[in-house]
């Protein structure tokens, strides 16, 4: 099984990732043992994970989850549904409002 996670990291940002193996990733992300993002935020707490059955699928949603906005991403560990959909929405909106703006101006 292949797992996408989110961490919180001491300053209070989010870090999404993907692993084969939850438990020795978290060891990895707490001890600093690879130079990155999340070694200079330690420390880092699981906040929410998922299982998928391969490593592609997990590829493609910690991916999808990156692009995410903090609001999206914060209704998602809360397991908040209604909100996820809400933010969408509003996100949605919003892109769709820019985009008419910028043909007008053009």
């Amino acid at each position: 099984m292949h797992t996408v996670y989110i961490l919180k990291c001491s300053d209070g940002s989010l870090y999404v990732g993907s692993t084969s193996n939850l438990e020795r990733r978290l060891g990895e992300h707490q001890t600093g043992v690879y130079r990155g993002y999340t070694s200079t935020r330690l420390p880092v707490e699981l906040v929410w994970s998922t299982e998928f059955p391969t490593e592609h699928d997990a590829f493609l949603t910690e991916r999808q989850i990156k692009g995410w906005s903090r609001a999206k991403k914060e209704a998602l560990i809360r397991g908040d549904w209604y909100g996820l959909h809400e933010i969408d929405k509003l996100e949605r909106k919003t892109r769709e409002t820019r985009k008419r703006e910028q043909s007008k101006a053009s």
